[in-house]
C-alpha cells in the first residue's frame, strides 16, 4: 500500500478503498450510460478504479498492488454491481459523485507519487506516474468506449493531478518528510478540480480546420 510518509496507514487504506470505489461509480456510470450488460459495467467499474494504479506499478517494475489485496477489487466489482442497480439514483446525486471523484483524485496523484519516490524514480517520472495513478483509469475508459479521452480535450482533471503529485516530488528534492506536503498536494489538487467544475474552467482546446466543418475566420 502506498502510504506518504507520517499517514496512518490504516486511514490511508480507508482512503484509497473510498476513491476506488468512487472511481468505480464514474466508470460504472458511463458503462450505464452506454448500455453495456451487467458484466460490462462491473469490468469497467473496475478499469477505472484500478487501471491507473496497474499502469504505474508496471512502469516502475513491482507487482500490482491492487492484485495482491482482494479489497480493492472488491471495491471496484461492488461499484458496479451498485451502479447497475441504482444508477438513476446515482446520477440524481451526480454533484456528490464528483465532489468524491475529485478527493480520490487528490489521493491518488500523491500516493502515487509516493510510491514512484520510494523506488527511487527520477522526479519529472515520479510526477507524472502520480498523475497516472489518478487519470489512467479514466482514459482507459473512454478508449474503451470509443471516445477521445475526456482528459485529452476540456476539463480540469490531468493538470491538478500534475501539480498535486509535483508538491510532493518538490518537497522530497527539499529533503522534507514533513506530512504537510502530501496533505498539501491533495488539496491542490482537489481545489483546482473543483474550481474548473464550479465554473466550467477548462483547458483551450485546438480549433478544427474549415474542413472539419469549422467556418474560416473572415
Amino acid at each position: 500500500m502506498d502510504v506518504p510518509t507520517g499517514f496512518d496507514p490504516t486511514f490511508i487504506l480507508a482512503l484509497n478503498l473510498a476513491g476506488t470505489f468512487v472511481f468505480g461509480l464514474s466508470g460504472g456510470l458511463a458503462a450505464v450510460r452506454a448500455r453495456l450488460d451487467l458484466f460490462g459495467v462491473v469490468v469497467l467499474s473496475g478499469v477505472v478504479a484500478l487501471a491507473g494504479g496497474i499502469t504505474r506499478d508496471l512502469l516502475i517494475g513491482t507487482p500490482p498492488a491492487t492484485f495482491r489485496d482482494w479489497r480493492y477489487l472488491a471495491a471496484a466489482g461492488a461499484a458496479g454491481v451498485v451502479c447497475f442497480f441504482a444508477s438513476r439514483l446515482l446520477e440524481r446525486v451526480q454533484r456528490g459523485v464528483l465532489l468524491f471523484d475529485a478527493l480520490g483524485l487528490g489521493l491518488f496523484c500523491v500516493t502515487g507519487a509516493t510510491k514512484a519516490l520510494d523506488f527511487e524514480i527520477g522526479p519529472l517520472p515520479a510526477v507524472l506516474l502520480g498523475a497516472i495513478t489518478g487519470i489512467g483509469g479514466g482514459m482507459l475508459r473512454d478508449v474503451l468506449l470509443r471516445e477521445v479521452p475526456t482528459v485529452l480535450r476540456h476539463e480540469l482533471y490531468a493538470i491538478p493531478a500534475l501539480l498535486g503529485a509535483a508538491v510532493v516530488v518538490a518537497a522530497q528534492r527539499a529533503d522534507s518528510t514533513s506530512p504537510v506536503f502530501p496533505a498539501l498536494g491533495a488539496v491542490v489538487c482537489v481545489a483546482l478540480r473543483l474550481i474548473g467544475l464550479r465554473y466550467g474552467v477548462s483547458v483551450p482546446t485546438a480549433r478544427g480546420r474549415p474542413d472539419d466543418g469549422e467556418e474560416p475566420d473572415g
